[in-house]
């Protein structure tokens, strides 16, 4: 079957557009010497890549990033917890990265869900921590639970709740979308980021100015539907966001994880949108909580 059957949109707006994305990750992932890549797995939604980290002897976690990252910008804050565990990165198919160029076609969530399911025995022998950011997080609880997911860690998670729209918010991401520049994209980070992450030049912008001229990027995900939220009611799942999210504030997400996951939201003060990343040692306690 075509693969245009199977699968929707391109990420990439051309070859070399792909090439450069590609390269620019895995240059980046050349930084960590103890990374090791795992053998391309094949997939309902294509080829994914996987890396890991070899660390202590706790539960190992893999870490599923959100919309427009990946791996190469996660190795960061995953390599802080190797003290404890292995870590597995993952490039989600459909978003810039290493594995398959292509978004999934109907329905997204569902999608995710079942590809997870198919890759997680493909990355782990023993029961893990998924460790979901954003996007990742709507992934994670899309996917049935199983022997092999020990727990969950949501940070930010999308999938609970639609997102938070602002006047602001297309203030600062259209000119982005528009016109990628490093101001620009650092305008847009700084709306993503807490207070203290906020820099004159984002650490991130060069990635993101690369994004914005070189990818398609995708919209964040609705709520998923009750009977898959559900599934997860009374398990052992820990949902975080940053007290600064403009997108999935506290105020927004308390009564979604109550209702839907039995648990209390944890608030990483400080902390906005990109709380795997400003807030690392605070996600690192959360993931130990959930090995128990």
């Amino acid at each position: 079957m075509p693969e245009t059957a199977l699968h929707g949109a391109r990420v990439y707006r051309s070859e070399s557009a792909e090439r450069i994305v590609r390269g620019w990750c895995r240059d980046r992932l050349d930084e960590y010497p103890d990374l090791s890549s795992v053998a391309e797995i094949s997939t309902s939604l294509g080829p994914t890549r996987a890396f890991r980290m070899s660390g202590g002897s706790g539960a190992p976690v893999v870490v599923l990033s959100g919309t427009n990252f990946n791996s190469a910008l996660s190795a960061s804050p995953a390599s802080d917890m190797t003290e404890d565990r292995d870590v597995v990165l993952v490039d989600l198919p459909g978003q810039p990265g290493l594995s398959c160029g292509l978004r999934p076609k109907g329905n997204r969530a569902q999608a995710y869900g079942a590809w997870l399911d198919e890759v997680l025995p493909e990355l782990v022998d023993r029961p893990a921590i998924v460790l979901g950011h954003s996007l990742g997080g709507a992934v994670a609880l899309a996917a049935q639970p199983c022997e092999l997911v020990k727990g969950l860690v949501l940070v930010n998670p999308a999938g609970l709740t639609g997102v938070a729209t602002s006047p602001e918010l297309m203030r600062v991401t259209l000119p982005w979308m528009i016109n990628p520049r490093e101001d620009k994209s650092t305008r847009l980070l700084n709306f993503m980021s807490g207070p203290a992450f906020r820099h004159p030049v984002h650490p991130f912008a060069a990635w993101m100015t690369m994004v914005g001229r070189h990818c398609r990027t995708s919209l964040a995900p609705g709520p998923l539907v009750l009977e898959t939220l559900l599934r997860w009611q009374g398990g052992n799942v820990l949902a975080a966001t940053g007290s600064d999210d403009v997108f999935f504030p506290p105020s927004r997400l308390k009564a979604p994880v109550r209702r839907f996951l039995g648990s209390e939201l944890r608030v990483l003060e400080g902390a906005g949108h990109l709380a795997l990343y400003e807030s690392a040692e605070k996600v690192r306690a959360l993931v130990t909580e959930a090995d128990g």
